[in-house]
This record gives C-alpha cells, sequence and structure tokens, in this order.
C-alpha cells in the first residue's frame, strides 16, 4: 500500500468522442464515490483529480492519475509521467473478444469468400469461383505474432475452428489454444508455413518494421497477412509490392501508417486486400468496459493500491 493524494474529481476529455459516447461513458460512473464531469481542451487540472483522456495533452501532466481510454499509448511521454510521479494506466486487456472475433472475420472472408461474394453482389452478378479457390480455416496453420490479450484472443478463437494455431512471443509460457511458441528471433520460421499471419503485437521501437520484405519473401504465396495491431509495425510499402507482386494471396488491415489511409494509396484498388477503418475494437459495449476498468482503478487508487493497466 502506498499513500497518494486523496481523489477529489474525475474528468473525462472530449476527446473519448473518438472511440465511445461521451455522455453515454460518463453516465455510466455515476456509481464512482467522487464527482465525474466531461470536459474540453481548456480544462486545467490539480493534485486531485483523475483525467480520462484519448489524447495526450500538456497540461493532464497535473493531474494526479491519468487514464488513456485506448490500448495504445504511442504518443503519450511515459518518461514526462514518470518524472512526475504521475500514474499513467491504458484501455488494454479489453480487446481478446472484440478483435478476435474480427481477425475470425477476416480469415473467414479469406476462406470461404466472403468479400468476393459481396463485391458480386454490388454489380448484381452471379460470381462462381474456381474450385480450387475457396477452403476451410480447419487444419490450416495460423501464426499469432504477439500474445497478449488480443493474440491470445485471437489465438482461442482460430483454435476452437480447427486451426493449428502457433504464436510469437518472448515468454514461453503457454498460451490456451497454441500449439507451439517461437521466439522473436525465430519469426521468419514461425510464418513460414502459416497461412494466416495475425499481427497483435504492441508497437514499439523493437517491432517497428517488424514485418517487411524479408518476413513477406518468408510467407506463402497462398497465405494471407492480417494486421490488427498497429500500422508502423509493418512495412506498408513493402506490403502493397509483395501484394501486386503476387507473393502472398492477400492482407486484411485494419490499421496504417498513416490514418485515414491516403485516399491515393494503392491498398483501395487490390482486390486481394480487405480494409477497415481502425475498428477492431468498435461494440456497443465498448464505453462499459472501458468504464469498468476505470471504476476499479478509483477503487484501487482510493485503497492505496497498484493500478491496473499501469505503464508508466
Amino acid at each position: 500500500m502506498t499513500e497518494r493524494m486523496e481523489l477529489e474529481q474525475l474528468y473525462v476529455h472530449t476527446s473519448i468522442g473518438n472511440v465511445i459516447p461521451e455522455e453515454a461513458f460518463v453516465e455510466t460512473l455515476d456509481d464512482i464515490p467522487i464527482p465525474t464531469a466531461l470536459v474540453g481542451d481548456s480544462k486545467t487540472y490539480g493534485e486531485g483529480d483523475a483525467v480520462i483522456t484519448y489524447t495526450s495533452r500538456p497540461e493532464i501532466l497535473d493531474a494526479a492519475w491519468v487514464h488513456c481510454a485506448r490500448a495504445g499509448y504511442d504518443e503519450f511521454d511515459t518518461s514526462a509521467y514518470e518524472k512526475r510521479g504521475v500514474p499513467l494506466t491504458n484501455s488494454t486487456g479489453i480487446h481478446g473478444a472484440t478483435v478476435g472475433e474480427m481477425v475470425v472475420g477476416f480469415m473467414l472472408s479469406f476462406a470461404r469468400l466472403l468479400h468476393v461474394y459481396r463485391d458480386h453482389q454490388n454489380d448484381s452478378e452471379w460470381h462462381t469461383p474456381d474450385y480450387e479457390r475457396p477452403f476451410t480455416i480447419e487444419e490450416e496453420r495460423v501464426c499469432v505474432v504477439g500474445l497478449g490479450t488480443i493474440g491470445a484472443g485471437t489465438a482461442q478463437r482460430a483454435d476452437a475452428l480447427g486451426a493449428d494455431v502457433v504464436g510469437v512471443r518472448r515468454s514461453d509460457d503457454p498460451v490456451k489454444g497454441v500449439s507451439r511458441l517461437y521466439d522473436p528471433t525465430e519469426l521468419e520460421t514461425a510464418i513460414a508455413d502459416a497461412r494466416f499471419v495475425v499481427v497483435a503485437t504492441p508497437h514499439t521501437p523493437a517491432t517497428e518494421g517488424l514485418i517487411g520484405t524479408k518476413e513477406l519473401d518468408a510467407m506463402r504465396e497462398d497465405a494471407y497477412l492480417i494486421n490488427v495491431a498497429r500500422g508502423q509495425i509493418v512495412d506498408q510499402d513493402a506490403l502493397i509490392v509483395a501484394l501486386e507482386d503476387g507473393k502472398i494471396a492477400g492482407a486484411a488491415l485494419d490499421v496504417f501508417e498513416e490514418e485515414p489511409l491516403l485516399e491515393d494509396s494503392p491498398l483501395w484498388d487490390l482486390e486481394n486486400v480487405i480494409i477497415a477503418p481502425h475498428k477492431g475494437s468498435a461494440t456497443n459495449r465498448y464505453h462499459l468496459d472501458i468504464a469498468d476498468l476505470v471504476k476499479e482503478n478509483v477503487q484501487r487508487y482510493r485503497n492505496g493500491e497498484s493500478l491496473k493497466n499501469r505503464v508508466a
């Protein structure tokens, strides 16, 4: 137990509107033991305040505790929080089902041609694919790169479909549904035999450009890359070349190096690419999931306990 300044007020910054409805989120916090208010950019903070925000702003460093309303906290200067002694927490740990389901959706679309049929439906065309083209996920190999909440959630769902799931992670702790673990130094070996390569690792200096020309060349020609992590983890130019040259069969992308994806990006026009607008975590109860995490940390803070998902 450590002593902390008593929380007097919880402020919700309007930037959370990027991912969840602001008013609905504030309403879910009605039962916490401190007042809650929705505020904009002009608000200043004090040492008795907690702040929930989607974006990083200099003034929130004056608060007692800051919660990032998303899993990725790349734009938050963790060293500045550590220097000021302000705890920073994030919203990881709640996306296993939501993003895992999206990954399975991508895999099913590629295997069963659901996106192809929809494309032809838009043109009122009765499309019959080549006999050899459709396949089942059952008994195919899925390599999940990164086995945190999202990766583990993906692995469990792919395993339930009968896939042979392998994973890449630094720890050798077993993961449910994963038949074999590879160290990151064995990445090319891990992805070489996979029909689906799922990128689910956090964006760090070590994972910047993790999937590039060399890794794409190591993949099977009938393999599909799925990225639900961060766009910077995959070399987007190298991916476009691999897709255009037929080095891999296709890609499903929910994240990009620059978002929104530029209108003139070649990715828009590639038939073997499925594009999603960074909505892997989007569900109608996302605000409730974040609220549950915030409520737990309010209680932990007031009790002097360690905060869940503390990143600084």
